[in-house]
This record gives C-alpha cells, sequence and structure tokens, in this order.
C-alpha cells in the first residue's frame, strides 16, 4: 500500500510545483469530493456556487481505489478537495497530505466527536471510517463542508452556513424515517448479514445486529471459515434473507447461500445494499436517496 503512495506523492509535486491557481467554470468553485456521498454533502451545501465531481463514480470500493493520472489532474486544477477521511480512502492518505500544501482540503468527518465512533478491536486503534450508515452522525459532517467551503470562499461564508444548518436538518429528520421504517421489523428479524462489515454506525444507530462477510476493509478477501461462520449465523438466527452490495463482489454471499441450504435451511439473497458508493441512476444517486433505498431493501426483505 504504502509503494503506491510513495510513487503518486512525488508525480503529484511535480504536476503541482509550477502549476498556475485553479481556473472556475462560470464563476463557481471547483471541488473534487473522493466518494459519492462526500459529493452530495458538497452539491447540498454549495449549491449553485460550486461545481462538483467525484472521483469515485457508483459501485467503486474506495478501500481499493488507485489514483489515476486522470485523478491527479481534476485535484490540481481542484479549489477545494473534500475527502471522508477515517483511513477510508487508503492509498490516497498521502496523496491529501501533499495536496494540503498547495489548496484547501479537507476531510469531512475530522470534526465528529470521538466518542460517537466505532473503534473495532481489529482495526488496532484506527476507527470505522463508513459514518454515513448513522445518518444522525453523518449529519454532523455538515459544519466541515460549509467551513471550508467558507475558506476558500468567504464572500459566502454565511451563505454556505445555512445551508448546511438546512441540511443538517433533513438529515435529523431523515435519521428519524429510517428510525420508524427499522421498528417495524420483528425484533427478532432485525439482522442485517452483508458482503463486508461496513453497517456497524447503522446497527448501532437503528438497534440492529450486523455481520459481514468480509472485514471493514475489503483488502482481503473472504475464506472458507468465514463462509462457515456466516452460514451458522443464518440458520442459528433462522434469517429469511441476506444482502449482497453494489461494491463488492457476490460471489462470497452465493457460497453461504449454499453453504446454508447443506445444513437445511433455506435462505434467499434479499436484494443489493449501497454500502461504499451510491447508485448511478434515481433514487440511490443522492445520499437521502441512497439511505431510503437502503432501508426498503433490508425491511421489505425482513419483515
Amino acid at each position: 500500500m504504502r509503494l503506491a503512495a510513495l510513487f503518486l506523492v512525488p508525480l503529484l509535486a511535480a504536476c503541482t510545483a509550477d502549476s498556475p491557481a485553479s481556473s472556475r467554470k462560470e464563476g463557481k468553485l471547483r471541488v473534487v469530493a473522493t466518494t459519492g456521498m462526500v459529493a452530495d454533502l458538497a452539491r447540498r451545501i454549495g449549491g449553485d456556487f460550486v461545481e462538483v465531481e467525484a472521483l469515485m463514480g457508483p459501485g467503486v470500493d474506495p478501500h481499493l481505489y488507485k489514483a489515476s493520472a486522470g485523478d491527479l489532474a481534476r485535484l490540481r486544477a481542484a479549489d477545494l478537495i473534500l475527502y471522508n477521511g477515517l483511513s477510508l480512502e487508503g492509498k490516497m492518505g498521502d496523496l491529501f497530505v501533499e495536496m494540503a500544501s498547495r489548496r484547501k482540503v479537507a476531510a469531512v468527518t475530522a470534526g465528529l466527536p470521538q466518542d460517537r465512533l466505532l473503534e473495532p478491536e481489529e482495526l488496532q486503534g484506527h476507527y470505522d471510517p463508513h459514518v454515513w450508515f448513522d445518518t444522525a452522525l453523518w449529519a454532523e459532517t455538515t459544519a466541515a463542508v460549509a467551513e471550508a467551503l467558507a475558506d476558500v470562499d468567504p464572500d459566502r461564508q454565511a451563505t454556505y452556513r445555512e445551508r448546511a444548518r438546512d441540511y443538517r436538518e433533513q438529515l435529523l429528520a431523515l435519521d428519524r424515517e429510517v428510525r420508524d421504517a427499522v421498528a417495524s421489523i420483528p425484533k427478532e428479524s432485525r439482522v442485517l448479514v452483508t458482503s463486508h462489515d461496513a453497517f456497524r454506525y447503522f446497527g448501532r444507530a437503528y438497534g440492529v445486529e450486523v455481520a459481514g462477510l468480509q472485514g471493514i476493509s475489503t483488502v482481503d478477501e473472504p475464506g472458507v471459515e468465514d463462509v462457515r461462520r456466516i452460514a451458522e449465523l443464518v440458520v442459528a438466527r433462522r434469517l429469511k434473507a441476506i444482502f449482497v452490495e453494489t461494491s463488492v463482489s457476490s460471489k462470497a454471499i452465493e457460497a453461504v447461500i449454499h453453504a446454508v441450504r447443506e445444513r437445511g435451511h433455506e435462505v434467499r439473497e434479499g436484494g443489493t445494499l449501497y454500502s461504499d458508493a451510491m447508485g448511478s441512476e434515481p433514487p440511490a444517486n443522492s445520499y437521502p436517496g441512497m439511505v431510503r433505498a437502503n432501508v426498503r431493501t433490508f425491511v421489505e426483505a425482513m419483515r
């Protein structure tokens, strides 16, 4: 992992050392975000004053993403770079450190209270980066985005802060909506089994037991023992459905379904969830739409 970052940083430095300040399209701030969820924040809070581009499109796994030469050009031309942080972007971390000496770079999770972050034992002192699955916690990232925009465009700082407050309230309302929907599932059926362990914040926020075939990162492939562990959980809990994710291969989940059947229980694929990337079409091409699509899929399969 480190070798790729060491290769990219000198290349980036060469590209940016003598580059002119980025040009603004139609007077708008050029914002480059890593994931679709972060890009959604920038669009909601920046409004008509920003031109936002996401590096990682639908179905792209940020844990494994490698910056291309085109990405470096986009970053070089940006007025503001926004990323999730908490090591979600993996190999790109050193690149953002290098970029911060030349333009505004901000992690949207930087201001979140540490006591609201999950610190799984297997991450060895690092936090779980999948904070967007707790909608109320994701609402708290709006302030960081507003301040980042205000830093590069101080004339509109009041507008950005007002839009951030409005969007925060919308997300808190969405949080209540999710809570009510999950409560409609019988308590014994509130178990979410997915391709990788991205939904811990969702589980904590909405009272759902979660289990992932892979770990929090998708760098390591699941093995036979992982399939056995999840299959035994499904059989023991008599679960109706388990779920695949758009950014993770479905092969391992298919292996679990087969292993469950060998144990005399029928479980079906309950649908596809958006985990580390949003969708390409409505409603899942926005963060609120992604949340609602996931909850609808989960509730309909388990209720």
